[in-house]
């Protein structure tokens, strides 16, 4: 039983794959937009200017910042110089050689005679204890001058440092704020290119759509033609036969029929690269076989306008004039952002350094640190004018995408007023184009009957079935030209979603 469910599930399938697929317009707006690679590339820039945007904030906050480092240099950093350290080592040496050469001075020789003479035992005494004491304290003092030595040796040959900085803008001359701002109005851009790139998309969709529709009508039409000439030719050849018409008319006949095939072989072409077009557009396999929903509508909508209301609409609605303001403002805070590259700016700095060799306690082979704050100004007092300069190119920067706006906001007021025209006309048009193929339907019915009578020649029924297939072919596009006026009428105005 599960097998010849599957099989069935299988079966179900694979007719489904080969079922003509029915497309809608919405449905193909949909698939458009959903495969469109251009979409996906200004969706991912909205996405980028909305992180642009965030990270723009992260300048109003403090940032900390750690940093460390080690160097290994050949020699340590010296307080003393060689002589220093001789002296101080060897200060012991130098003060016994200075007791030595007063004890064998005259004068020391002669107040220890004089000793000697009061007081005999005294003087023994002295001389037995004066020469250990001086080289008791000779030993003394170098052993204390050779620890001074040491104690001054930094030993940094081997540095390593590491500090904590954390800094907070106080004032950067409106820099900050100005690069928030454009960064929310490049958001703002990059969405408004986006529903711009959209509209677009649609307006191309909405275009092949209403061309497949023209040419599979034109293609039916195309048939009916070929069937009126080929039953034409044969009936002339059947007069012919019976000599009441000449092989003139059989040969034009013959002709118009190639025509008529020729035009059908034409018509079917272009429905097929039409179809492959929009199968690309769509995201779909350009061999897949689809049928449009409106291909039997006969008669298609008429639509209402009003230009007075479409001129007010398009100047409030029209993506690009959002895109040209943005633009236009972004520009003004790009002078905010040069003009503060020239101007004071404060922040408070705090840090925590460490190193190793100590600096707070000698120079001890231990990580100790100290902690510090400031505040850093910078102001710039002379550039030769270049601030100036800076300052004005971005002004006319900003002038010239003023302008940009207001020109194209006039030519949007008379592309809107065109196009309210064309709709009017294109309206005009086909019904003009109805009452011309109710005419020519029936001069092609009196030419028939006509024919069959005897009393209207062939190259009259020719003419009377041409004129019939041109009002059948300009009533379809009176029909595309109404939907693709009023088309463009809503794309001009913004409201084509």
């Amino acid at each position: 039983m599960k097998r010849i469910t599957s099989l069935l599930l299988l079966l179900g399938a694979t007719l489904s794959s080969y079922a003509q697929q029915v497309l809608t317009l919405d449905s193909c707006r949909a698939l458009a937009l959903a495969n469109n690679k251009e979409l996906r590339i200004s969706q991912e820039k909205v996405n980028a200017a909305h992180y642009e945007k965030k990270a723009a904030f992260t300048n109003y906050l403090p940032k900390i910042d750690l940093t460390g480092g080690y160097m290994r240099t050949q020699k340590e950093i010296s307080l003393l110089s060689d002589a220093q350290k001789q002296s101080i080592g060897n200060m012991g040496t130098n003060l016994g050689n200075q007791l030595q050469q007063g004890m064998q001075s005259a004068e020391f020789q002669a107040a220890m005679k004089q000793l000697a003479a009061a007081n005999p035992g005294l003087a023994a005494g002295l001389q037995g204890l004066l020469p250990g004491a001086v080289a008791g304290l000779t030993d003394g003092l170098n052993a204390v001058g050779q620890g001074l030595v040491d104690a001054f040796r930094t030993d940094t040959r081997n540095m390593t440092v590491g500090a904590a900085t954390l800094t907070q803008p106080l004032f950067m001359g409106g820099k900050i704020i100005a690069y928030n701002k454009i960064t929310k109005y490049a958001e703002r851009l990059a969405e408004s290119q986006h529903a711009t790139g959209m509209q677009d998309l649609i307006l191309q969709t909405d275009q092949i759509y209403w061309q497949i529709i023209s040419l599979v009508n034109k293609k039916k039409l195309a048939e009916n033609f070929l069937e009126l000439v080929q039953k034409l030719d044969s009936d002339v050849d059947k007069m012919i036969k019976e000599g009441v018409a000449t092989k003139a008319d059989g040969l034009s006949v013959k002709v118009k029929v190639n025509e008529a095939e020729m035009m059908l072989t034409q018509v079917d072409n272009g429905l097929n690269l039409s179809k492959m077009l929009l199968c690309q557009l769509c995201g779909l396999p350009l061999e897949t076989d689809f049928q449009l929903a409106d291909e039997s509508m006969k008669d298609l909508p008429l639509p209402n306008t009003y230009t007075e209301a479409n001129v007010s609409t398009a100047l409030s609605n029209r993506e690009e004039l959002k895109s040209l303001e943005l633009a236009s403002e972004i520009y003004r805070q790009k002078v905010n952002v040069v003009r503060a590259d020239f101007l004071p700016s404060v922040a408070l700095t705090a840090n925590y350094l460490v190193t190793n060799p100590s600096l707070v306690n000698g120079f001890e082979n231990k990580f100790r640190g100290m902690w510090a704050a400031g505040i850093v100004v910078k102001i710039p007092v002379f550039h030769w004018g270049e601030g100036i300069y800076k300052v004005k190119a971005a002004k006319a920067e900003a002038n010239i995408a003023r302008y940009k706006l207001e020109d194209i906001k006039e030519k949007v007021e008379l592309q809107v007023t065109q196009n309210s025209y064309k709709v009017n006309e294109s309206t005009k048009k086909l019904a003009l184009a109805e009452k011309n193929m109710e005419k020519a339907e029936e001069n092609l019915r009196y030419a028939n009957l006509g024919f069959k009578e005897g009393v209207i020649p062939t190259s009259n029924v020719l003419e009377a079935q041409t004129a019939w297939f041109s009002a059948q072919a300009g009533k379809i596009d009176a029909q595309i030209d109404v939907k693709m006026s009023e088309l463009y009428l809503n794309k001009s105005m913004g409201i084509l979603k």
